[in-house]
């Protein structure tokens, strides 16, 4: 009889192994957290890995989030429209339209 946190499967998922002998054997690995989501669009990341935390812990940097301003926190799109208004409002600062 399996134990109690193997049969509701919301922590644990089965994933069938095929042991060295030639039989199948049920192990039970913890679930993959959620997919990182836009702050403001609220749609997932891409470059961002769906692991455990352990495994994130031995990943390089780079590897962990894309390499451009909000990477990881910000879709490209999100990043993109703050980056236009930034600069708008950095021009409108230079040529003076704030007199």
């Amino acid at each position: 009889m399996p134990a109690g946190k193997h049969k509701s499967r919301q922590r644990y998922r089965k994933v069938f192994v095929r042991t060295p002998g030639g039989n199948v054997k049920i192990h039970f690995r913890e679930r993959k957290p959620s997919k990182a989501i836009c702050a403001i669009y609220g749609t997932p990341l891409a470059g961002v890995p769906r692991e455990r935390p352990a495994k994130m812990r031995n990943m390089p940097k780079s590897a962990k989030r894309p390499e451009r301003p909000y990477g990881g926190v910000l879709s490209s799109k999100a990043m993109r429209e703050i980056m236009k208004d930034k600069a708008r409002t950095l021009l409108a600062k230079i040529r003076g339209e704030s007199q």
